[in-house]
C-alpha cells in the first residue's frame, strides 16, 4: 500500500462514514474493497488528521472503543468539510491548469466531464483568473488516446504500433498499459512491454496505432517511477555512462541532462550521463557516426559498432565486395 494511495482512500472514507455512521468494519472494507486490517489502519491514522492547530477539538473525532468491541465506526467532528469551498485566485489558477492538462490526454468520453468541470470553474472564479495561463501538451491521435483510455479502464493488453524515435524505425509490441501522465510538455504511456519483458514509457505522440485486445492484463512486480520531481530525479539510478564528444557533437551536453561536463583540448566535451535504455545509447551513438567513443563502461558502445559494421556489409553486399570498407 502506498501513502498516496492511502491518502485517496482517506478523502473518500471520511464522507462516506459521515453518511454511514455505525456502519459494520467488514461492510466499510468491502466497500473500498480493502481488509479490516487496512481498514483499521485508516482510521488509526484518520484520527490524527483535522485542522491545522492540532489540538483535540481540532482533529476528526473517532470512537476507537466502538471499532475495537463492537466492530462498529463511529465518526465526529468532521463538521467543516461540508462547509462550502472557497479558493484563492492562485488556488483556483492551479486546478484550473491541473484540469486543461487532464484533458489533453483524456478519452474523448471523458473530456464531456472535464469540460463541465472547467465551465463551472471558469464561472465560479471569473475569467480573470482563467485567463493568466494556458497549457500546451504534446499528446496522441484521438483515437489512439481514447483506446488507451479504453485499455486502462477496461484492465486490457494493448498492441502498439510505435515510432522510435532514437533508432528511427516504427515497432510493433504488445504492452499492459499502468497509466498515463503528462510531463514536461508532452503526454506519455507508462506500460509493461512484452517485447523488453521490462517497464517501457512511450510518448502518446508516437504511437501509431494502439489497439485493445480482449487479454487481460497480467500482475507485475513493478515501482512505478516517482515523477514528482521530473525526468531527471527518475533518472538517478540509471547506470552511468561516460563519453568524449568531439567539437561537433558537444551538442549533446545541451540536449540531455548530464552528470558531470569536462572539456578537452582539441576543443570536444568529456560527459557522463545517465542511460536507461541500451537501444537509446546505440542509436545516439548511430547518429553521432565517429563524433562519440564510449569511455566507460568497457563495452557499452559494442552494439553500436556491430549495428554500423552489419549496416556497412549489407552496403557492400549490394553494391559489390569491397566497394564499401569499415
Amino acid at each position: 500500500m502506498t501513502s498516496q494511495a492511502q491518502v485517496r482512500r482517506l478523502l473518500s472514507l471520511v464522507p462516506y462514514l459521515r453518511e454511514h455512521d455505525g456502519a459494520a468494519m467488514a461492510d466499510v472494507a468491502r466497500a473500498f474493497d480493502i481488509s479490516v486490517r487496512t481498514l483499521r489502519e485508516d482510521l488509526n491514522v484518520l484520527w490524527m488528521c483535522g485542522l491545522p492547530g492540532l489540538s483535540p477539538g481540532d482533529l476528526i473525532d473517532i470512537d476507537m472503543d466502538a471499532v475495537e468491541g463492537e466492530g462498529v465506526i463511529h465518526l465526529s467532528n468532521a463538521d467543516y468539510l461540508t462547509r462550502p469551498l472557497r479558493l484563492s485566485a492562485d488556488e483556483a489558477l492551479a486546478l484550473v491548469l491541473g484540469l486543461r492538462t487532464l484533458r489533453e490526454i483524456a478519452g474523448p468520453g471523458q473530456r464531456a466531464a472535464v469540460d463541465r468541470a472547467l465551465s463551472k470553474l471558469e464561472v465560479a472564479t471569473g475569467s480573470s483568473t482563467t485567463d493568466r495561463a494556458s497549457v500546451a501538451v504534446t499528446a496522441g491521435q484521438d483515437e489512439v488516446q481514447a483506446r488507451i483510455t479504453d485499455a486502462l479502464q477496461r484492465g486490457r493488453r494493448l498492441d502498439l504500433t510505435y515510432d522510435v524515435a532514437s533508432r528511427a524505425e516504427t515497432t510493433r509490441r504488445q504492452v499492459d498499459p499502468l497509466r498515463v501522465f503528462v510531463l514536461e510538455g508532452y503526454g506519455y504511456l507508462e506500460a509493461w512491454c512484452y517485447s523488453a519483458a521490462a517497464l517501457r514509457t512511450f510518448r502518446l505522440d508516437r504511437v501509431a496505432e494502439a489497439t485493445v485486445t480482449e487479454t487481460p492484463v497480467a500482475p507485475h512486480d513493478v515501482r512505478l517511477k516517482d515523477l514528482s520531481t521530473g525526468w531527471f530525479e527518475a533518472l538517478r539510478d540509471a547506470p552511468l555512462v561516460t563519453l568524449d564528444l568531439a567539437p561537433e557533437a558537444a551538442w549533446v551536453a545541451e540536449y540531455y541532462p548530464t552528470e558531470a561536463t569536462s572539456a578537452r583540448v582539441d576543443g570536444g566535451l568529456t560527459v557522463t550521463l545517465r542511460v536507461t535504455d541500451p537501444a537509446w545509447l546505440r542509436g545516439l551513438l548511430l547518429q553521432l557516426r565517429g563524433g562519440a567513443v564510449v569511455v566507460a563502461p568497457a563495452g557499452a558502445g559494442d552494439s553500436a559498432a556491430e549495428a554500423a559494421q552489419e549496416a556497412l556489409d549489407q552496403y557492400a553486399a549490394l553494391l559489390g565486395a569491397g566497394s564499401v570498407r569499415g
